[in-house]
């Protein structure tokens, strides 16, 4: 279940994902690079190394931004006609731009996410024996 409260100082998910802002106190330090993470918060503290988002999302969004880039193109093409170049200088960058805006913007969310949700690392209770 998602949670919908926030605490005291928490950004909502979405402003938070979109601006790099810490779940925690809502400052902008989420991200060292361009869609790396920070190791911690500078302004709480938060270990952000404690959350596993992965590279998960990185797959689907290419899959997902290529489709869109590819029905754009077909468009683009069976409407226009273009050379070669216009095609190659309209969807490359727009390509590239996409998938890391996306990329960034999944990874906030699912960290943003797992933080608010205290999510971790499912573990079996092997005390209960039957």
């Amino acid at each position: 279940m998602i949670e919908t409260q926030n605490k005291k100082g928490q950004p909502d998910v979405l402003p938070a994902a979109l601006f790099g802002l810490c779940p925690e106190c809502g400052q902008k330090t989420l991200f060292s690079h361009l869609s790396q993470f920070s190791e911690k918060c500078a302004g709480c503290g938060l270990d952000y190394s404690r959350y596993n988002v992965g590279d998960g999302p990185a797959a689907f969004l290419t899959l997902i931004v290529g489709a869109l880039i590819l029905g754009l193109a077909l468009t683009v093409e069976l409407s226009f006609n273009p050379p070669m170049w216009v095609h190659v200088m309209l969807w490359f960058p727009l390509t590239i731009v996409a998938v890391v805006g996306s990329l960034r913007l999944c990874k906030a969310i699912l960290l943003i996410l797992e933080h608010r949700n205290q999510a971790h690392e499912g573990s079996i209770d092997e005390s209960s024996d039957q």
